[in-house]
């Protein structure tokens, strides 16, 4: 028996194949596609209530005349008076600043000229302080423009050392809550962020007071002042239990 050869055309052949190539794309599993992320921002703070322990006072000594050179030998004068007395006064460092001269003009007045500078003292010694502006008062002819009490960068460094890990812990305390709360099994860390605040008490502004030369010293009281260290950034939580079925 002679068998008649069969022949394949184009047509089937690439029929063939195409049905080839889909069946091995069926039969491959489907691709998996990375689940996103769940991230939860969080913030926690710790705060303590430091003692100030560092002074600052603005002093001026000023001077009205119609000659400007008598107005500015007079500053001049009082101001070298109270740099000896201030560098003499323990603990306390001095600096001058704001040297001004204008000339002042008022209704029904003579014109005259006014000249003015300011002392700037700083220190840890509130009663050394307190006495040496009572003496630039009483003695010196110079007046308190302000006072500042605040924390020394050295007492502020040992507190927020404490109040990091304060705020730290609380921090994973709440990212933990919000972990089991949105259902997941664990947390880890994300982008963080420690801060903590750099924040100062001015007290009120002093102005000029009678005083005699054998007057009690000025009573200085430098309170408190508040330190806080806060940490805030994302917890990504991981994990997620599936739904409860009602």
């Amino acid at each position: 028996m002679i068998t008649t050869p069969r022949f394949i055309t184009p047509a089937v052949a690439v029929a063939s194949i195409a049905f080839i190539l889909s069946s091995q794309v069926l039969a491959q599993p489907a691709p998996q596609f990375a689940r996103p992320l769940s991230a939860v921002s969080l913030s926690a703070s710790a705060t303590a209530s430091i003692p100030n322990d560092r002074m600052l006072a603005w002093m001026r000594a000023e001077a009205d005349n119609a000659d400007p050179a008598t107005a500015a030998n007079v500053v001049n004068t009082r101001m070298a008076k109270a740099l000896a007395l201030a560098r003499a006064a323990k603990g306390v460092e001095a600096s001058t600043s704001g040297y001004s001269s204008n000339q002042v003009s008022e209704k029904n007045q003579p014109l005259r000229w006014r000249v003015a500078q300011t002392l700037k003292l700083e220190g840890s010694d509130f009663a050394s302080m307190s006495a040496l502006i009572t003496q630039l008062q009483s003695e010196g002819g110079l007046v308190v423009d302000g006072t500042q009490f605040s924390v020394s960068g050295a007492s502020r460094r040992k507190a927020e050392e404490g109040l990091t890990q304060q705020a730290i812990k609380a921090w994973q305390v709440r990212a933990a809550d919000a972990a089991r709360g949105f259902g997941f099994d664990s947390w880890r860390v994300g982008n963080v962020a420690i801060q903590s605040n750099d924040a100062f008490h001015p007290q009120p502004v002093m102005r000029a007071m009678a005083f005699e030369a054998k007057s009690a010293p000025v009573a200085m009281e430098g309170g408190n002042s508040e330190v806080t260290v806060t940490v805030s950034g994302e917890a990504v939580l991981e994990g997620q239990r599936p739904a409860s079925s009602k």
